[in-house]
This record gives C-alpha cells, sequence and structure tokens, in this order.
C-alpha cells in the first residue's frame, strides 16, 4: 500500500504546484528528496552505552538502522579524540520518508510541549529545511520509561525545489505547521 502523504503528493500537491508556479514538465515540479535525522550524542565520549541508546531510539523513530558518526579531528577542549563516537543518523527515502514526514507532521510535532508551529525562515536558499526537536520522546514509538537519556535530534527536509518559496509551498501541502 502506497504511504498516505505519496498519494497526497501524486493526486493533489502535483497538479497544485504544477498551476501556481507554472511549469511546463512534470519532472520540474519540486518533490522530497530524502529526510535526514541526525541525533549527536556529547556523552558518549564520558560514557559508550549513550551512543547504544540514540541508536535504538533512532531505529525505532526511522524504521531502519542508523550510522554511527565519527569524530574527525580531535579536540581537548571537548575531550574528544579522532574516530571517536560522537552521534548517530539515518537517511530515510521513497515510502520510508513519506510515512516519516506523516508521523512527524500529524502525531509528534502537535506533542511538542508549548508548540506554536515551527519557524518558516529554516530554508538554505535551495530548497531544503532543518529543523531540530529537543526531546525524542514526542514519538509514538519511544516508550518513556525505557528512555535512558532525553536527547534532541536534527530533521533536515531535502527537496528539488529551486528556491525556498517553492519548498515552503510544497511542504505547506504536506500539511507543515508554519508560524505566520
Amino acid at each position: 500500500m502506497q504511504p498516505r502523504f505519496k498519494e497526497k503528493y501524486e493526486k493533489e500537491l502535483k497538479g497544485r504546484m504544477k498551476e501556481k508556479f507554472g511549469y511546463e514538465n512534470d519532472h520540474a515540479i519540486p518533490r522530497l528528496e530524502k529526510i535526514v535525522i541526525n541525533m549527536g550524542v556529547g556523552d558518549a565520549s564520558q560514557n559508550r552505552g549513550f551512543i547504544d541508546g540514540a541508536v535504538k531510539d533512532l531505529t525505532r523513530i526511522s524504521g531502519q538502522q542508523p550510522v554511527i558518526t565519527k569524530a574527525r579531528q580531535s579536540n581537548a577542549s571537548f575531550k574528544l579524540r579522532e574516530g571517536m563516537a560522537i552521534g548517530t543518523k539515518v537517511t530515510l527515502r521513497r515510502e520510508r520518508m513519506y510515512e516519516f514526514l506523516d508521523r512527524l507532521v500529524t502525531i509528534a510535532l502537535p506533542r511538542v510541549r508549548d508548540f506554536r508551529g515551527i519557524n518558516g525562515k529554516s530554508f538554505d536558499g535551495r530548497g531544503n529545511y532543518a529543523m531540530g526537536l529537543k526531546e525524542q520522546i514526542v514519538f509514538p514509538e519511544i516508550e518513556y520509561d525505557k528512555v535512558d537519556k532525553i536527547r534532541g535530534m536534527d530533521i533536515i527536509i531535502c527537496t528539488t525545489a529551486n528556491t525556498d518559496e517553492e519548498a515552503k509551498e510544497l511542504l505547506r501541502g504536506f500539511d507543515m505547521p508554519f508560524k505566520n
């Protein structure tokens, strides 16, 4: 079965985007390319077990095994040596990407404390959007009792849009709750 957001893109968003921006070719219409979720674990230099907890949480949230990121260079002020594990990341594409975006917009973001919408200015100028979450427990896959530590995460949504305006319109079509 096709994900709900992918169906929505195919059936209504494509036509709306084509009409609004006047694309002549269907391949020029912006679409989601990938979603990258990154979880930095700064405490991993003191305790190796923190990385395992982050990997478990990110696996549950994304439905796919994350990659452990390692330090590129040593930094004495952070007690960091080259090659040390300092975080995890996962790249979602195709069906998993649409499923994650659906869960993020409909379930996770409304569960954020004092939520008033996400910043509409966090675009990079090339049609990609970045946002951060302070707690991983807003996702229903994470059991609060089994969490060893509250961790934040960065979520980067990459699109094929050429401008921020096109990307914002695309994400708005997926019911992304931007502040006014």
